[in-house]
């Protein structure tokens, strides 16, 4: 290999004794054994990329990291993460590209939230250096001075289908990681003493440690060979290797166990996590909900010390700025680089250590989805707030207008979708997310709209709310922010014709209300109408399709933005797509005139 470099001195670098090597070189092997066992049993897994990586994970585990096995989740103990297609304990990241930006969430936690020196080792494949996620995580981690993060790249120079781009070039490797602001150190990553010596050094910088290895390493047919990547060995064959394998174990009396944790961080609870007060607005105050959306942060954080809040560069369209403002330290930048975003989130949230909220705007969530996926995956706990959703943002245009949102955040199994309408109702959402287990998403709006709640109205995840009724309804409309208000419009408009409307908010479009639904469209002789800043595909409509698919005799209109739109003002777009109020009192007499004429 070539030669390795080290940043400070080595005076605290003790030498394992040859007992300690050979014992590691001995559980490297077991590794290999275990790992050719596993996949050949279950006929399926990487067993040449585990091989590859026996010796860091021998050298990491019982040498280098310091946590307490018989408890895993001590709040002490050093992290690990998997990045190279597999998953640990913390998060999931078989999806590949993204362990480094947890892994950079959870050092940031450590450094600059719980204050305390438990390190963060990230194991990352080759293969997926050429995803641009990591060269993301990378740029924050020299950005922050994350001194307590370790990436450890298994250069075994063989992707998938073909070999890696630069092979096992680890020079050009160390560059490119010295460009981002790391240290940069070559070793031979199957050599026990390198690794011991590198994983022990003190450094002022993230750590970037390029292990050159062998893809199928102790595997003589597989070994720097194409064609066995995410192949398990033929049964014969992995009885002869673990013979082969088996036969390179040395005896030696040296049993390690790894060194315990400094007990330095603190014990945390995040129960009970709620507002201190009821919101303070005024019926008939004009305010947009991505702007209550930062006022409630803010609220929320001035109260409870553990919330922490990301954005990617949009504060101030977001006005997540308004937390930054009152809590500068629990406010972290993350410029515009949303996948490592999601990803750094997460990090944050394991073993929660954080509440966390993360925005942008909405659409820019779709270049994340991977890593909105792999969350649900991880059973994370993140809070996402989108703004700017639909043709309402006005004279932006399409590129900004968020109108894929919720079909994407509906999709995913472990999602809570918060739609709030008015000021009241997004600090009620921000509050509720806090306390909601899975992945919680806000769509906020950035046209300014009238409170329409009671400062103490009760708000509940799947609860909706009945927002205009009289005693002889004929059409149920659902609508959901601009529309909710676009709607009690029509309202106004079609009491004039003596047309009766109920008038529904949602509030979570994921879970939704089926009962209030379903009950009030019974009372409206089954007729409804969905209206909504969104495609048609996924979201408000198709969620009331399917809430009430079963029941008979029930007729759903919806209106929705059916093509890509383009610039304009707000009221122009939403005239031009079909979902302001005029749309709605329309569709409402269409829908009563056919009734009539059925009849």
């Amino acid at each position: 290999c070539a030669c390795v470099l080290y940043c400070g001195q080595m005076e605290d670098y003790h030498k394992p004794d040859q007992q300690t090597v050979q014992a590691l070189r001995n559980i490297a092997t077991r590794l290999r054994i275990n790992s050719i066992k596993a996949t050949t049993a279950a006929g399926s897994g990487h067993p040449t990329s585990c091989c590859s990586a026996a010796e860091i994970m021998s050298v990491l585990f019982f040498h280098s990291m310091k946590y307490r096995p018989e408890d895993p989740r001590n709040p002490n103990n050093d992290r690990f993460i998997l990045s190279k297609k597999q998953q640990f304990v913390d998060v999931a990241t078989g999806s590949l590209g993204q362990g480094l930006g947890a892994a950079c969430g959870m050092a940031y936690t450590g450094k600059y939230f719980d204050k305390a020196s438990y390190r963060v080792f990230c194991l990352l494949g080759d293969g997926e250096l050429s995803e641009g996620s990591v060269w993301e995580a990378m740029a924050f981690a020299s950005f922050y001075q994350l001194d307590n993060l370790v990436a450890i790249l298994d250069i075994n120079r063989l992707g998938q289908s073909e070999p890696a781009p630069l092979q096992h070039h680890v020079e050009k490797y160390q560059r490119r990681c010295e460009a981002f602001g790391w240290h940069s150190i070559i070793t031979d990553g199957h050599s026990v003493e390198e690794l011991c010596k590198v994983l022990s050094q003190p450094c002022h910088q993230p750590l970037a440690i390029i292990a050159k290895t062998i893809k199928g390493k102790g595997i003589p047919a597989a070994e720097d060979k194409m064609g066995w990547h995410g192949k398990p060995l033929p049964k014969d064959m992995s009885e002869s290797v673990i013979r082969e394998l088996q036969s390179r174990i040395i005896s030696c009396n040296k049993r390690l166990r790894p060194a315990p944790p400094n007990e330095d961080t603190s014990s945390i609870s995040l129960r009970n996590i709620r507002m201190p007060s009821a919101p303070n607005y005024k019926p008939g105050e004009k305010i947009a909900t991505r702007k209550a959306y930062g006022v409630a942060l803010a609220k929320l954080g001035r109260y409870n010390e553990h919330v922490v809040v990301l954005d990617g560069d949009t504060k101030n369209s977001t006005f997540s700025e308004l937390f930054k403002s009152e809590h500068p330290n629990r406010y972290v930048e993350c410029y515009i680089a949303e996948q490592n975003m999601v990803s750094v989130a997460i990090g944050c949230a394991v073993r929660d250590r954080n509440i966390v909220f993360a925005s942008t705007f909405a659409t820019f969530f779709s270049r994340a989805y991977d890593q909105l996926r792999m969350a649900a995956i991880s059973e994370s706990n993140i809070n996402l707030c989108g703004s700017h959703c639909g043709v309402s943002i006005g004279e932006d245009g399409p590129s900004q207008m968020g109108l894929e949102d919720l079909a994407m955040f509906r999709a995913i199994p472990t999602a809570t979708v918060f739609y709030p309408s008015d000021g009241v109702s997004t600090e009620k959402a921000v509050e509720l997310a806090a306390m909601t287990k899975g992945l919680c998403f806000i769509r906020t709006s950035r046209p300014e709209n009238n409170i329409i709640y009671n400062c103490n109205e009760d708000f509940h995840v799947g609860q909706a709310k009945v927002v205009y009724k009289t005693n002889d309804d004929h059409v149920t409309v659902i609508g959901a922010g601009v529309t909710l208000h676009e709607a009690l419009a029509a309202a106004e408009m079609l009491k004039k014709e003596r047309i009766n409307i109920r008038v529904i908010d949602p509030f979570t479009i994921k879970p939704l209300d089926s009962k209030v639904i379903i009950d009030s469209a019974r009372a409206t002789r089954g007729r409804i109408i969905t209206v909504e800043d969104h495609y048609y595909e996924g979201g408000l409509g198709e969620a009331v399709c399917s809430a009430v698919v079963n029941e008979a005799s029930f007729t759903v209109h919806r209106l929705a933005v059916s093509q890509v739109p383009r610039s304009g003002k707000p009221h122009e777009l939403l005239r031009i797509f079909g979902i302001d109020r005029d749309a709605i009192t329309q569709a409402v007499r269409k829908m009563l005139s056919s009734s009539a004429n059925a009849k």
